[in-house]
């Protein structure tokens, strides 16, 4: 999963705030165009629609009950926040380095390589799916603070929860629910499975949030989870009932001393700290104060008793800031926090939880003047005889009526026919526009991510972040005659024709020189048919070891052998110095060895024999990301030449 850059490399980061940068403006666009779409719409829409529009909008609805507007604008702004949290400089690079890896380092294989598997396409595409997170999320956010009730807001809730998941399972590797040393305290179950289950209750119907069962349901499984916590927390030989543990900080102390080296204000520190000094004093009577909490206010939430979970869920809120500040250090500190971490979404939780049981929702009421208007608008129509047309027919049925009175069309394929998406659009509300731009903002990054998983070839910002780009020539390719792998004379001009990527290799070098060949074997494969008009070649980059065995060797070893249009020449020294020559190779044996240091180059020569580029080939920390962005760079470069010459 690691593509082995360095978090901070200016390549990569000024290319995430480019995308970043660029796709802001098309967010812009979205909701600035549907702003004046629908400011448009309404304006150009017949009279009596906009006056049933303004009809419509005199209708006392009932109130969004408080426990379901918490959760909704509360997660709402929490993804917000995950997203702006994401679009940290360092995310491209070093979340899965410095966030994924560690989390599912503990656990078992099958999550590890689980994790792996997803995180190739990060790794390959850093840029891209770093950015299509921050849009994805940002949009999730945007979706639930705007859509307070209907079929938009229900659905956001469950976008929420899908997207939770996927983050879940691979950026949390499920929590650490399968890594030992599982506690509440470092944020078990994981913070976003909370962002799922606020979401699923989001996704309620609202007839639901009528009764204060969701709230029961809240608090109860709260209360069910801390008491589980607790017992876990209380579990002998974790390492939690110790402040040191064989003379080095135990569980709890270890994990607070390790927040506090976290870079953020001093004051900040020197608080977790402080923690952390108290804990390793005193191991014991933190761990038991901490059992001691989870289970009394685990046992009064679950009792469902006004007059206990009034108190309980104050000490559960209570609890999980204390947790949030002085463990989980804020969550976001360090350069590449993701999220606030789990207290803060546990805190809503309950609240919201608290508020469906004990506020009893608003009933639904009309204006007096509305309802009558209403009703008799109602009867008039009733009473008011269809319209004929010429011949004693009667006209077309009401959008809704199938023909011939049949009974009404309804469901989503009504509400997709024409009429009825003018209909909407010109009625809309600005909510539901506004929805509609969020799941714009949504889409913008769902497609880039979606194209990154399905391209198993690495960006070439990564070739770049190691070895720059690569400069443009123009001038004809200096001749060479040499002798292939196989014996046979090869020249410049017999090769005329083709498109050249022309390198040079040490055939006894174990370090470098082998990466190079894989992404020259790996170019090859990438070209697929346009592989007959390439003609992939090295120099032989050492001249003490210039025989044909030895690069028909190399050639076994990398599996090269196996590749079409793949040569690799030598010749006497006198004639390989001539070639170094000529291409600028520079060349020197290495102290105690036979290996030589050589420039790493790669040149591309179209087809008329001209240079057309030259490429640092340095394979950097030769990772399978790394090596595929120089085989995609090697690729690129051959295709333009293709095209151009």
């Amino acid at each position: 999963m690691n593509n082995g850059l360095n978090v901070n490399d200016p390549a990569v980061v000024a290319a995430f705030r480019s995308a970043l940068a660029h796709q802001l403006i098309i967010v812009l666009l979205i909701f600035g165009v549907l702003s004046v779409a629908w400011v448009a719409l309404r304006e150009w829409a017949p009279a009596a629609l906009r006056a049933d529009s303004r009809a419509a909008a005199g209708v006392t609805r009932s109130a969004e009950p408080a426990g379901r507007q918490l959760l909704r604008m509360g997660f709402g702004f929490l993804w917000i926040i995950d997203g702006i949290l994401q679009a940290q400089p360092d995310m491209a690079v070093g979340l899965p380095s410095r966030v994924i890896q560690p989390t599912a380092a503990s656990s078992p294989g099958w999550v590890r390589h689980l994790v792996a598997w997803a995180g190739t396409a990060w790794s390959y595409h850093p840029v891209q799916a770093a950015t299509a997170v921050v849009w994805i999320q940002a949009g999730i956010g945007i979706w639930l603070v705007v859509a307070a009730r209907g079929t938009l807001s229900r659905l956001a809730g469950l976008v929420s929860v899908g997207w939770g998941l996927v983050v879940w399972v691979f950026g949390e590797s499920f929590g650490g629910i399968f890594a030992p040393g599982l506690t509440w305290l470092f944020g078990a179950p994981g913070a976003v499975v909370i962002y799922c289950v606020a979401g699923a209750l989001v996704a309620l119907p609202q007839r639901y949030w009528q009764t204060p069962w969701p709230g029961r349901l809240i608090l109860a499984g709260t209360g069910l989870f801390m008491a589980g916590m607790a017992v876990l927390q209380a579990w002998p030989g974790r390492g939690f009932w110790q402040g040191t543990l064989r003379g080095q900080p135990g569980t709890l102390a270890g994990m607070v001393q390790q927040m506090a080296t976290t870079p953020q204000p001093r004051f900040l520190s020197d608080l977790v700290s402080g923690f952390g000094s108290v804990t390793r004093a005193h191991g014991f009577a933190v761990n038991l104060s901490a059992v001691a909490a989870l289970a009394v206010i685990g046992a009064a939430l679950v009792t469902g008793r006004r007059a206990l979970i009034r108190p309980a869920a104050a000490a559960a809120v209570a609890l999980c800031l204390a947790d949030w500040v002085l463990v989980e250090d804020f969550g976001f500190f360090g350069g590449v926090g993701t999220d606030p971490g789990s207290m803060i979404p546990m805190a809503l939780l309950i609240t919201g939880g608290y508020l469906a049981v004990t506020r009893a929702p608003a009933p639904a009421t009309e204006p007096a003047a509305a309802t009558s208007a209403g009703a008799a608008a109602a009867a008039q129509a009733a009473a008011a005889p269809a319209p004929a047309l010429a011949g004693g027919t009667s006209s077309t049925p009401p959008a809704g009526t199938s023909p011939g009175g049949a009974a009404p069309v309804t469901g989503w394929r009504h509400r997709l026919r024409p009429a009825a998406v003018h209909r909407w659009l010109m009625t809309a509300s600005i909510g539901a526009v506004s929805s509609a731009g969020a799941i714009g903002v949504i889409i913008l990054g769902v497609i880039p991510m979606a194209a990154a998983q399905a391209d198993p070839n690495a960006d070439t910002i990564l070739a770049q972040a190691i070895d720059g780009s690569a400069a443009p020539l123009d001038s004809q390719a200096p001749a060479f005659a040499l002798t292939d792998q196989h014996g046979r004379q090869v020249t410049l001009s017999s090769l005329r024709g083709k498109v050249i990527l022309l390198t040079f290799l040490d055939p006894v070098c174990v370090t470098q020189c082998p990466l190079e060949g894989q992404e020259f074997k790996q170019a090859g494969q990438m070209l697929g048919a346009d592989a007959r008009r390439v003609e992939l070649i090295a120099v032989n980059a050492n001249p003490l070891y210039n025989g044909i065995a030895y690069t028909q060797a190399f050639d076994r070893q990398e599996r090269l052998d196996s590749v079409p249009d793949w040569l690799y020449l030598t010749s006497s020294p006198a004639q390989l110095r001539q070639v170094y020559s000529h291409y600028g190779v520079a060349v020197q044996t290495l102290p105690a060895g036979a290996m030589i240091g050589h420039s790493e180059d790669a040149y591309v020569i179209d087809r008329a024999g001209h240079l057309r580029e030259e490429m640092s080939f340095d394979p950097g920390p030769g990772t399978a990301a790394t090596m595929s962005s120089f085989a995609t760079q090697l690729t690129d470069a051959a295709e333009q030449a293709l095209r151009t010459s």
